[in-house]
């Protein structure tokens, strides 16, 4: 089984602040998309609110062929993960990925959420609906399911019953000091998920990120070294949360703030009519 470490209650509790961080980010971004927005002015709001927050931005200057150029990737339509902000604007149809991460005082978290922009196609909305609910399912089976792969056969089935793509190309991490840590973790149900299993038990960590396609799980990486595409140009999602395992089950440290942490976010997000994110 693959090498994990365990975390103690004090250090999730500090990686739930950074979540609360990551979460106002996410909030900051959703209260400007609609068409005609640039993806740099949705990168700017996530950028703010972490040096408001005094954080560091995981993505900026991540290490690559090109150092990453910006403090979240945003990828648009048949982009998967990985987009860099820039001057293209969002169009009413379009779906948009967030994802981004932070470290506060030690400690990372790090999510994603797929955005629409408007009214969009029935494809895309039953391709956004599959993809947060094969992630609330992760969830569920963690709290449920000894080991990890357990959980992944259960992600497996869900997307191919839906008739969607799940991309095993890329995959979700544990992460805590780093945003990268041991084990890798696998959204799909196959012998390498086995060979690398690992065991779901108290202070263990997770970043979980499905990406579904909406046809095939190929990609392909644009000239810009870092946006990653599906191969044939249709539709993908993302959603991620970072989850800690406590004795009263998954908790989604990147996740809108309970009534006791409202004191931890601007006053501007505590009485949010819409928050995005559940």
């Amino acid at each position: 089984m693959s090498k994990r470490i365990l975390r103690s209650s004090r250090e999730i509790n500090l990686m739930r602040r950074a979540g609360l961080v990551v979460w106002q980010a996410h909030q900051a971004a959703f209260k400007l998309i609609r068409p005609g927005v640039t993806t740099a002015e949705l990168n700017r709001a996530v950028a703010d609110t972490f040096r408001r927050k005094s954080a560091e931005p995981l993505f900026l200057n991540f290490p690559g062929e090109i150092p990453f150029p910006a403090e979240s990737c945003i990828s648009i339509n048949e982009e998967l993960v990985h987009g860099i902000p820039g001057k293209r604007e969002l169009r009413e149809g379009d779906i948009v990925s967030i994802d981004t991460g932070c470290r506060l005082n030690g400690w990372c978290a790090d999510a994603a959420v797929t955005h629409t922009v408007g009214e969009v196609s029935r494809v895309a909305s039953k391709l956004l609906e599959a993809t947060k609910g094969v992630l609330d399912l992760a969830i569920e089976l963690m709290s449920k399911e000894k080991v990890w792969s357990e959980v992944a056969r259960g992600m497996d089935a869900f997307i191919n019953e839906k008739g969607f793509s799940m991309v095993r190309s890329m995959v979700g991490h544990g992460i805590g000091k780093e945003m990268h840590e041991p084990p890798q973790v696998r959204n799909f149900y196959a012998q390498e998920t086995i060979d690398d299993d690992f065991s779901l038990k108290p202070g263990v960590v997770l970043a979980v990120e499905p990406m579904v396609n909406v046809g095939t799980e190929e990609l392909t990486i644009r000239s810009d070294r870092w946006t990653a595409a599906t191969k044939d140009k249709q539709l993908s999602a993302h959603f991620e949360h970072t989850i800690a395992i406590v004795a009263e089950g998954p908790w989604r440290l990147t996740s809108a703030p309970s009534s006791e942490e409202l004191d931890l976010v601007d006053p501007e997000f505590r009485q949010a009519e819409e928050w995005v994110w559940w």
